[in-house]
């Protein structure tokens, strides 16, 4: 069994698959500290003077919180769709970045080999060949 993991383990796929893991995670963060630190507070500027995404939530209860840290220690049902709103966003500019990666890469990639010429199939051989023999 220990030889069989080991083996499983050092196949190409599977460090692979670990690595792409590791840089996608620190990626992750990147954009998550981007859409947080920079592009949301911008948004927040541009949409009435320093609203804080994070912290726009609708209590189910009928009630008014001040914070959103507030409705959470009631122990409510809360929706809290600031914070989707950004997460949302982080996702598109996620998606978009891995879109233009993967553009950026097949672009460097070899166009693939053109295909050879078709030949005559082999139903038309035999026909040429019928058809040569009768003309005899």
């Amino acid at each position: 069994m220990v030889s069989d993991f080991k083996a499983f383990i050092l196949k190409g796929n599977v460090m692979d698959l670990a690595v792409g893991v590791i840089i996608g995670a620190a990626f992750g963060k990147i954009v998550d500290s981007l859409v947080s630190d920079i592009i949301m507070p911008i948004i927040a500027k541009a949409t009435g003077g320093g609203v804080d995404f994070s912290n726009i939530f609708m209590a189910l209860d009928g009630n008014t919180y001040a914070t959103l840290a507030d409705a959470k220690k009631a122990a409510i049902p809360i929706l809290a769709y600031g914070n989707f709103v950004t997460i949302l966003i982080n996702f598109l500019i996620l998606a978009f970045v891995i879109f233009l990666m993967v553009r950026w890469v097949s672009k460097l990639m070899p166009p693939p080999p053109a295909p050879a010429p078709a030949g005559p199939s082999n139903e038309e051989v035999l026909l040429t060949q019928i058809r040569d023999l009768l003309k005899r």
